[in-house]
């Protein structure tokens, strides 16, 4: 019998015996993180009347989550290499059930955002490790259409979130919306503990003498000022919109950002042991895919940010109705990739070939509802199957891109990497594209009346009113359009950088 433990790279010419089934039950656990990203949204008026929050509780209930989520990403996926992936999958579900619980039965502010703290860390330690325990159990083979449905459910979580929290309030109180997370965290529990092999890091392990042993220290320092800079640089982003990029509380949150960052970064180039090796921005492969999927996620979290924007406020649809509206985007992106059609295009075309046209139809997309949505449903539709089927393939190639650029022993890093891009590249498409709309609109109307619930009470009659909503939709309309630009731009970076790191392996491959 082989003394490999399961996941070892030794083991990956077959991959696990179970390793479909073990995908089922890390995209579960995956899904419940997922949903608690937007199902908070809904149940905003619920939590303003029954717990008495303000704004400003308000925005930390949904920010608490987010923030310790992101600002953990990279420490998550070093702990997961380090101590064994298994164990941080059980951990980050632990972490998440109480969280859950604390979160549906607080009956104050202060408690809730707590829990959602308490929840982000779970959140952190389970969207690092899935990714990284797939990479592990299936061959390089399979590695394509594995990570399509990783990133189908992603999409799938993103636009379940909204409906499955309106569905349950209509029921429910607004505590219920944590509490059904419980059955499948305990499902999860138990088939985590029965299915899924632990895998970790062979410097960690103790079987590989000689200078690996010294990824035996932890590089402490390094997770800490790792947590601290992206804490605090996704905290500027969202801060940003609402208190202006120029208050001094958002500036001096930027620099934090950036010398805590800088200090991480240089702290890692100089020790032997690095949490992050540096030395991995080398690599065209890995640069070319940071690139496109930064640009990517600023471009497709800020333009349906503001497409949901457009729907219950130009187009008067409620929450529901607008998650209704935008579901075709997920539902193409899980048609797509759980019946493989996405993975076989990708291994037709090549990566980069697949995210450059995969980019090119999701800009194709953002055009077509900025120019188009004013016109009925049907330009938002096309809009979106557009943008569903480009995220289809070019989100998995993008993760895949980056996590082949990675030793398979730093998987979790690298879905650090992973999340910790896409955390970031949502969040300033969202402050930025946000920033040019109120820029536009306020070019438009008065600036003492700059938002638009403000500017539609003082209007004074249906004529003003329709001069407002006009103003707000050739905002959104100009706002898409810098998305689609961003989206294209990153898919043709993204593309170019790709290509020419096949073209430098294939002149060594053949001067070899």
């Amino acid at each position: 019998m082989s003394t490999t433990p399961p996941g070892h790279p030794e083991d990956q010419a077959q991959g696990h015996p179970r390793r479909w089934l073990i995908l089922g039950v890390i995209c579960l656990a995956q899904l419940t993180v997922l949903l608690d990203n937007t199902v908070l949204n809904v149940a905003i008026p619920s939590l303003t009347r029954e717990l008495g929050a303000a704004t400003s509780d308000i925005q930390w209930m949904i920010n608490a989550y987010s923030l310790v989520q992101s600002g953990l990403l990279l420490t998550a996926g070093s702990a997961a290499d380090r101590y064994g992936r298994k164990k941080m999958l059980i951990t980050g579900l632990v972490f998440f059930g109480i969280g859950s619980v604390v979160a549906g039965l607080a009956d104050s502010t202060g408690q809730l955002i707590a829990a959602r703290a308490g929840m982000g860390v779970g959140g952190a330690l389970l969207l690092t490790t899935t990714l990284a325990v797939a990479m592990q159990i299936f061959t390089p083979a399979e590695h394509p259409k594995a990570i399509g449905i990783w990133s189908a459910v992603n999409a799938l979580g993103f636009a379940a979130g909204p409906l499955l929290g309106g569905f349950v309030l209509d029921h429910f109180w607004w505590g219920a919306i944590f509490l059904i997370n419980l059955p499948v965290v305990a499902l999860g529990l138990a088939a985590v503990v029965a299915l899924v092999p632990e895998s970790k890091a062979a410097s960690f392990r103790g079987t590989t003498p000689g200078p690996q042993g010294r990824g035996d220290r932890p590089d402490l320092l390094g997770a800490l000022l790792s947590t601290i800079g992206m804490t605090a640089l996704v905290y500027a982003i969202i801060s940003g919109p609402e208190h202006g990029w120029t208050s001094g509380r958002v500036l001096a949150t930027d620099a934090v950002a950036v010398l805590v960052l800088a200090a991480f970064a240089y702290w890692e180039s100089r020790i032997p042991y690095p949490m992050l090796d540096l030395h991995f921005f080398r690599d065209r492969r890995f640069t070319g895919a940071v690139a496109g999927a930064v640009l990517i996620a600023f471009g497709m979290g800020g333009a349906l940010f503001l497409l949901t924007q457009h729907l219950q406020f130009v187009l008067g649809y409620g929450p529901l109705e607008a998650g209704l509206r935008t579901a075709p985007l997920a539902l193409a992106v899980v048609a797509l990739n759980f019946s493989g059609l996405s993975a076989k295009w990708t291994a037709r075309l090549g990566t980069p070939v697949s995210i450059a046209v995969g980019m090119t139809l999701m800009s194709a997309g953002l055009v077509s509802i900025a120019t188009l949505a004013a016109h009925g449903y049907g330009g938002t539709l096309l809009g979106l199957l557009l943008i569903g089927a480009g995220a289809a393939v070019a989100n998995p190639a993008m993760a895949h891109a980056i996590m082949s650029a990675i030793p398979p022993e730093k998987a979790g890093v690298g879905a650090g990497v992973n999340g910790t891009l896409a955390e970031f590249g949502n969040g300033l498409g969202v402050a930025v594209l946000g920033a040019i709309l109120n820029s536009r609109f306020a070019a438009l109307i008065p600036v003492a009346a700059a938002s638009l619930p403000a500017a539609l009470a003082s209007a004074g009659s249906e004529e003003e009113r329709g001069r407002i909503t006009d103003a707000f939709a050739s905002g959104l309309e100009t706002s898409q359009l810098v998305g689609a630009a961003a989206v294209l731009l990153g898919g043709l970076l993204a593309a170019a950088l790709l290509r020419r790191a096949e073209r430098a392996d294939s002149a060594v491959a053949v001067s070899a």
